[in-house]
């Protein structure tokens, strides 16, 4: 048994003096190579993906779906503590509707 325990202690305390020194190396290593795949790779797809978006915005601008007045959306049980109380806080005139349809339709 002694023997088993000097045998485990003396690769145990071996592997642990080595494992440093290779990890550190692994580790530039792996950066590197995360580096220059984020260089090569993911910037370059990033700004493809951001130029395929901009150019399908332009060719069909949104446009404002026809407003149905469900009883079950847009609820409005209290006033909104800001504004005239019917507006929400992120209120967007063109895509959110209030309870009588959308501020455009209404205003001409």
């Amino acid at each position: 048994m002694k023997l088993l325990g000097r045998i485990s202690k003396n690769d145990l305390n071996s592997s642990m003096n080595s494992a440093p020194g290779a990890s550190v190396t692994a580790c530039f290593s792996t950066a590197r190579t995360w580096k220059i795949l984020t260089i090569v790779l993911a910037f370059p797809g990033v700004s493809v993906c951001m130029a395929n978006a901009y150019v399908k915005g332009q060719e069909h601008p949104p446009e404002q779906p026809d407003f149905v007045a469900y009883s079950h959306l847009r609820i409005r049980t209290k006033k909104f503590p800001w504004g005239d109380g019917n507006h929400s806080l992120f209120h967007n005139a063109h895509t959110n509707a209030l309870p009588e349809g959308y501020e455009k339709e209404r205003c001409g």
